[in-house]
């Protein structure tokens, strides 16, 4: 990968933590900046083992159990058995969780384009590469 190319996407991802980070000191800490990388993984690849979802996170297993407790408590998650497997146990989103994850980043577009473009990121072209990206995949 191109070195400009490289440093410019690890600004992006950059910007979008400290953003995330500083949506959830603001929001009273209602969800973690943890919480919400958890609940939006789990948005993209459920239902999920605990193990899948450990390494999807690059945490470990007991973390993954430790992580999910409060959240299903809050009715955010939902854990049950794998009708397939005894021992394994199985992750899913609630509604409820699905929603809190989208809250938890609003209005976090404007403030991340904010931020790019104060950072001389050159905003319009990346998002016209994306969605041109995003088209490419979809094809057969």
């Amino acid at each position: 990968m191109d070195d400009g190319l490289a440093d410019l996407l690890h600004r992006v991802v950059f910007l979008l933590g400290e953003a995330a980070r500083q949506r959830g000191a603001d929001s009273g800490g209602d969800l973690t900046y943890s919480q919400m990388r958890l609940l939006g993984t789990l948005e993209d690849i459920q239902p999920v083992t605990q193990h899948q979802l450990a390494q999807a996170l690059s945490v470990s297993d007991p973390a993954i159990s430790r992580a999910l407790r409060p959240l299903e408590a809050a009715g955010l998650v939902q854990v049950r058995p794998d009708p397939e497997h005894g021992r394994r146990r199985l992750v899913g989103l609630t509604e409820a969780g699905r929603k809190a994850f989208h809250d938890s980043g609003k209005p976090l577009y404007d403030e991340l384009r904010k931020a790019l473009l104060d950072a001389g990121f050159p905003y319009e072209r990346y998002l016209r590469d994306t969605e041109e990206l995003a088209r490419i995949l979809e094809r057969p």
